[in-house]
């Protein structure tokens, strides 16, 4: 499976790699990332689903002409040169694909519980750097696969059917089982070498695990609901509607706080209402209801209480977000935190605050601004 870059006839760019192999991972890794940070924009918009669904069908034809190349598949072919860059080809596709579910779960106001699912994209991303040493290993390669595939269908069939449930959430999981298992029995039936190197009931058990493992992160609300993103969360002493306009006057946070717009220490006037707004963005013409779960901190109990739910629909398509608001009366002071789920109780994000009552203060810096 390992293939020098001397096989290849001399040309500029393949100077250049042989000169600087040991930096072309991490500069198609960086190349990945930045083409994805500067193009994609919104998981509806038609050129961030062209350019997903290209990398996707581009990674999965690379994964095939890379797994083949071994059996003198492309010998005396056009593709022959280029069979050095299969390595490096899939790596570009691995860090887009990676990094552009990175960018969308990153919009997120709080990624809360759901934090560990994105702590495995971001390794996935920075761990794509160093795979070019073991990009031969085919059991990596198709768990890599499968897992980067399984999040492109949960992006992508709620984006195209314009609904998410959790029945949509097991068909995407299983049309990227079908995917995979599909790609593997191909390449394994096309390829010699690679009946010669796995064990197929290894990988496929394999496969199967990582799917097990996903399907257990969403039952236990660990996965973040894709395509629905919380991008802003505020808690605000008073909000006002006019003209599809929502004026929201609040405590603005310090400076070098830079993960929320609020100040999270509320001073209360009493028999006051409090309220929380929040934008959520979600594709167009997708419908879903919003829950805000207020809960207080019992300190005598030592637990979260539930003290409401609150819920509104939603409908999709502006870049800012749906926006949409709740409040309440005689709130009482202490720790208080905003669950903003979806009907399935999928979190979303988590708005925190303490309540101050105190007549010998007063708020802080409120600012107003129009959203």
């Amino acid at each position: 499976m390992k293939r020098t870059f001397s096989k290849l006839k001399h040309c500029g760019l393949t100077d250049f790699i042989r000169r600087h192999q040991k930096y072309a991972p991490i500069l198609f890794f960086i190349g990945g990332f930045i083409f994805d940070t500067l193009t994609l924009g919104r998981i509806d918009r038609t050129y961030d689903l062209v350019v997903l669904c290209l990398h996707m069908s581009a990674l999965s034809i690379t994964l095939y002409l890379y797994n083949v190349a071994d059996d003198g598949k492309w010998k005396h072919t056009a593709l022959e040169r280029f069979e050095p860059y299969f390595p490096l080809a899939i790596q570009f596709f691995f860090g887009g694909l990676s990094s552009a579910y990175v960018i969308y779960f990153s919009r997120s106001v709080s990624l809360s519980k759901t934090a560990s699912f994105f702590v495995i994209l971001v390794v996935l991303l920075l761990a794509n750097e160093f795979l070019k040493k073991r990009i031969s290993n085919k059991y990596l390669q198709f768990s890599i696969y499968f897992f980067i595939s399984f999040t492109f269908f949960t992006f992508m069939i709620p984006v195209f059917i314009k609904d998410m449930n959790p029945n949509i959430f097991l068909i995407s999981g299983g049309v990227s089982l079908c995917v995979t298992v599909c790609l593997i029995l191909f390449i394994y039936a096309k390829s010699p070498s690679t009946r010669a190197e796995i064990k197929l009931a290894k990988l496929l058990s394999i496969i199967l695990s990582i799917y097990l493992s996903i399907n257990l992160f969403y039952y236990f609300k660990l996965i973040p609901p894709v395509p629905l993103a919380l991008q802003t969360g505020i808690v605000a002493h008073n909000i006002t509607k006019e003209n599809n306009q929502y004026t929201i006057t609040y405590e603005q946070k310090k400076q070098f706080i830079f993960w929320r717009d609020y100040r999270s220490k509320y001073i209360h006037t009493p028999n006051t209402p409090v309220y929380v707004f929040s934008s959520v963005f979600a594709p167009t013409a997708l419908e879903k209801s919003i829950t805000h779960r207020w809960m207080w901190f019992n300190k005598v109990k030592d637990t979260w209480e539930v003290a409401d739910d609150i819920a509104f629909n939603i409908t999709g398509g502006r870049d800012q977000g749906y926006r949409g608001y709740t409040y309440k009366n005689n709130i009482k002071p202490g720790l208080w935190s905003v669950h903003v789920l979806t009907e399935e109780e999928l979190l979303l994000g988590v708005i925190e605050f303490e309540i101050i009552t105190d007549s010998l203060q007063a708020p802080k810096r409120l600012i107003t601004k129009t959203y």
